[in-house]
Order: C-alpha cells, then sequence, then structure tokens
C-alpha cells in the first residue's frame, strides 16, 4: 500500500518517541498495530465483495445465454415437428385422393371380416369337441 523504506521507518519511529514519550510508546505501537490490521482485513473484505458481485454479474450473463440458446433450440424443434406435421398430413391427403372410395373399401372389408369371423368360431368348437371326445377317451381306458 505504502511505501517506506527502512530509513523512514527508524525517522518515524524516533518521532514517536520523542513525541509519545517512551512509557506509552508500546501501547500506541499496539493501538496502531490493531488499526492497522483492521484496515488490512476491511480492505480485503472489500476486495472479496466486489469479487464476489463481479462473479455474480458474469453468472447472470452466462444464465441469461443459456436460456437464450433453450428458447431457440425450442421454437427450432417446434418448427420442425410443425414441418414433419403438415409433410404427414399431406401425405396423408395424397394417400386418400388417390385410392378409390373410402367408404366402399370399408364396407368390403366388413363384409369379408363376418365369415372369417364365423370360420374361426366353428374352428374353435371343433376344437373343443375334439378336445372333449379326446378326454372321454382316456376316462374310459
Amino acid at each position: 500500500m505504502f511505501d517506506f523504506g527502512f530509513s523512514e521507518l527508524v525517522v518515524i519511529g524516533v518521532v514517536l518517541l520523542i513525541v509519545v514519550g517512551p512509557e506509552r510508546l508500546p501501547k500506541v505501537a499496539r493501538t496502531a498495530g490493531h488499526l492497522l490490521g483492521r484496515l488490512q482485513r476491511y480492505v480485503s473484505d472489500v476486495k472479496s465483495d466486489i469479487q464476489r458481485e463481479m462473479q455474480l454479474e458474469e453468472l447472470k450473463k452466462l444464465q441469461e445465454q443459456v436460456k437464450q440458446q433453450a428458447q431457440e433450440l425450442e421454437s427450432s424443434v417446434r418448427t420442425g415437428v410443425s414441418d414433419v406435421e403438415n409433410q404427414i398430413g399431406s401425405t396423408v391427403d395424397d394417400l386418400r385422393s388417390s385410392l378409390p372410395d373410402a367408404a366402399s373399401l370399408k364396407a368390403s372389408s366388413e363384409s369379408a371380416a363376418v365369415p372369417a369371423e364365423a370360420s374361426e368360431g366353428q374352428l374353435e368348437l371343433g376344437l373343443d369337441a375334439k378336445r372333449q371326445a379326446g378326454a372321454a377317451d382316456k376316462t374310459q381306458a
């Protein structure tokens, strides 16, 4: 903080010895030491507070940058999703327009499904009958 050489400190010590006196000089030196220590602690506290504030400001800037990048990413993802949805919708519309009438297609598939269900039921009944006959044969044997 201050740049004192050894010769300047000796001159200050001699002047203090003459002004204060030899009896009170140790007490004055002790008090000056305490005050100097307090001053150094106060300066270091102020420095650390300033440093902390600077770091806090840097962190706030970093947080703002991260938020901005997240918003940009979210908007790009949303536009990508909407583009994909639009492409899928246009593809579905193209398929619907190129296929024959959907109602006639649906009706033909329903009429074909009824006999298939009936035949499945007959198959299940046939299997059940065979199982029952096999079980009866085992009980008779």
